[in-house]
C-alpha cells in the first residue's frame, strides 16, 4: 500500500509540473501583447511600454519568468492581475466559494441521481431499463448551455420557481441561486454515471460468483448489496471521480449563463480580456483539482478492491 501510494504521489507531481510549463507556455506565447491592456491610448508611447514591460518582467526570458511564476504559485501568490489591478490570490478566493459550492451541488446531484438510475435500471430491467437508457441519451445529447437556456425559460421565467441570476446570500439562498446551474451542469453527467452504473451492475449480476451465491440460496437483497454492487462500486467510483474532477473546469458554462460570481466567469472574463496572469493561475487549479480529485480516487480503488495493489507490485 505504502508502493502504491507513493507512485501516485510523484505521479501527481508529475503531472502538475508538466501542466504548469504547458499552461504558462502556451499562454506565453498566445498573440498580443498584455503591457497594452494596461494603457489607456490606441497609441501607446514606447517609453510608457517599456516601463510596463519591465515592471511585470514580460522581456525576461522565458525561463526566468516560469520559475518566478512557479515559486510564486507554489506558495499561493500568482502575481497581479493587469486588468483587474488587484492580487490574483484574492479574485479567486473571493468567487472560489460560488463555485466550489456549485460543483458540490452538482456533484451530489450526479452521484444520487445518476447512480441510483443506474443501479434502478440494473435491476429492475425491462421497461424500467428502457426508459432509463432513452431519457439519459437524451440528456447525454443537451450541452449545458441548452440545458440552461431550457431550465431558464421553464423554471425561472415561467413558474418563477427559481431565480434566474446572482448567487445569493446565505447557504439557504446561495443553494436556492444555484438550483438551476447544478442542474444544467450536471444534466450530462448524471446520464453517462448512470449508464456506466448500469453496464457494471449488470455485468455483475451475470458473474459466476454471483450465480454460486444464489445457489447457496442467498436472500436476494443480500447478495445485491454484498455481493453485486460490492464488486460494482470500483468502475462506478472512478467514473463519478472523473465526472466529479471534470465539472471544475466545466463550471465556466453554467457560472456564466446564470450569473454567478464564480471562477469558472471570472475565467471567462480574463480570456476575453487577455488577463494573462488569472487565466494562468486559474488554469492551474483547475487541473490540480482534477488531478487531485482522481488520485484520491485511485486510493479509495484500492482500498474497496485489493486486486489493485496486487496489479501494481507485479
Amino acid at each position: 500500500m505504502v508502493v502504491f501510494v507513493a507512485r501516485r504521489l510523484v505521479a501527481l507531481v508529475l503531472t502538475l509540473a508538466v501542466s504548469s510549463v504547458l499552461i504558462y507556455g502556451a499562454l506565453a506565447v498566445a498573440p498580443g501583447d498584455p503591457a497594452t491592456l494596461l494603457v489607456g491610448g490606441s497609441k501607446p508611447s514606447p517609453e510608457v511600454l517599456a516601463q510596463i514591460r519591465a515592471q511585470y518582467h514580460l522581456d525576461d526570458p522565458f525561463l526566468s519568468q516560469y520559475g518566478r511564476w512557479l515559486s510564486g504559485a507554489v506558495t499561493g501568490d500568482f502575481g497581479e492581475s493587469m486588468v483587474f489591478r488587484d492580487s490574483v490570490g484574492h479574485l479567486i478566493g473571493s468567487r472560489v466559494a460560488n463555485t466550489l459550492l456549485l460543483v458540490g451541488y452538482a456533484a451530489v446531484l450526479i452521484l444520487v441521481i445518476g447512480v441510483g438510475l443506474g443501479i434502478l435500471a440494473a435491476l429492475r430491467g425491462g421497461r424500467t431499463s428502457t426508459a432509463v437508457t432513452v431519457g439519459t441519451s437524451v440528456a447525454m445529447g443537451a450541452p449545458a448551455f441548452v440545458m440552461s437556456i431550457l431550465l431558464i425559460w421553464v423554471f425561472a421565467t415561467q413558474l418563477s420557481w427559481f431565480p434566474v441570476y446572482g448567487s445569493g446570500e446565505g447557504l439557504l439562498d446561495k443553494l436556492h441561486h444555484l438550483t438551476l446551474p447544478a442542474v444544467a451542469l450536471a444534466c450530462t453527467y448524471v446520464a453517462y454515471v448512470s449508464r456506466i452504473t448500469r453496464a457494471a451492475v449488470t455485468a455483475e449480476l451475470r458473474s459466476e460468483h454471483v450465480d454460486t451465491a444464489r445457489s447457496r440460496g442467498i436472500p436476494y437483497w443480500t447478495l445485491v448489496r454484498r455481493h453485486v454492487l460490492l464488486n460494482a462500486s470500483a468502475p462506478i467510483l472512478a467514473v463519478s471521480g472523473v465526472t466529479v474532477a471534470g465539472l471544475v473546469a466545466g463550471t465556466a458554462v453554467a457560472e456564466r449563463a446564470f450569473g454567478v460570481n464564480g471562477v469558472g466567469s471570472l475565467l471567462i472574463d480574463s480570456a476575453s480580456k487577455q488577463d494573462l496572469a488569472v487565466v494562468q493561475a486559474i488554469a492551474l487549479v483547475m487541473v490540480a483539482a482534477f488531478v487531485v480529485i482522481n488520485t484520491l480516487v485511485d486510493l479509495v480503488n484500492a482500498v474497496l478492491d485489493p486486486r489493485l495493489l496486487a496489479e501494481e507490485r507485479s
